[in-house]
């Protein structure tokens, strides 16, 4: 009887042993941080559906839409100062030239962007920016991070971040338009610049709760799954993926 009991204590551990093995193994080695990357999406969506996206409705419900077009315009063109670095950069030269065509094209005759001229001519525009460029170099894209009220991202996506802001022309706005010596009044000018580009990107994203929602069963580990996907697409231009299966999930 006693041998009995030892051989069941032995089975139920190595059982045991064993399921933790499997569940160590299914692990994303992606995603290291994952209960800290969690607790910060659930932040970020209480702020997204308690802040940003009421905001976002009213702001869609004020502005006309040939007005929200505009704008959406403007910051897409003030964006294509850095697809063309990004271009060189990546030492896609004839893409810089033709996105510095689109760039003067808009500026112009669109009356600074407000009007995508570019597009009506076919002009393609394109998505390029220094995540994208570090990615070309050969810098990895994990392990997966989720910033506070900024989303998805990971080490290489952080400093791309710094490096779009320093490539984009928003950001120096006030400083332009007031001269160095009025610091504080240009920060505030650039900042209020940058916080209408955010809340204009995500009054254009207002569906895409429901697609996630019906995707998947875990919002978590879709959102980390598109992003991979997305930034994986973009640093190959697309070859080998499937590109109805991208969602942006960064802006």
């Amino acid at each position: 009887m006693q041998n009995k009991k030892l051989l069941a204590r032995f089975i139920s551990a190595t059982l045991m042993s064993s399921l933790v093995a499997c569940t160590s193994a299914v692990k994303d080695p992606r995603d290291p941080l994952e209960n800290w990357n969690r607790g910060v999406q659930l932040i970020n969506d209480n702020a997204d559906e308690y802040v940003m996206k009421p905001v976002a409705v009213g702001y869609r419900f004020v502005m006309p839409s040939f007005a929200d077009q505009g704008v959406s315009n403007l910051f897409s063109n003030v964006n294509d100062v850095g697809v063309v670095i990004n271009d060189v950069l990546q030492f896609k030269l004839t893409q810089a030239g033709l996105d510095s065509s689109r760039l003067v094209v808009n500026s112009v005759a669109g009356l600074g962007g407000l009007v995508d001229v570019a597009d009506m001519i076919g002009l393609e525009k394109h998505k390029e920016d220094f995540d994208q460029t570090l990615g070309v170099w050969g810098v990895p894209k994990d392990p997966y991070i989720v910033l506070p009220f900024l989303g998805p991202s990971s080490p290489r996506g952080i400093v791309g971040r710094i490096g779009d802001a320093a490539m984009n022309p928003s950001n120096y706005v006030g400083f332009g338009v007031l001269g160095l010596s009025s610091g504080a009044t240009a920060t505030a000018i650039s900042s209020g610049t940058n916080a209408l580009k955010t809340l204009d990107v995500r009054a254009d994203h207002l569906g895409a709760e429901k697609v996630v929602q019906e995707a998947s069963s875990d919002r978590y580990e879709f959102i980390k799954n598109s992003y991979f996907q997305q930034r994986d697409y973009l640093v190959n231009d697309g070859e080998g993926a499937d590109k109805t299966d991208v969602m942006d999930t960064t802006n």
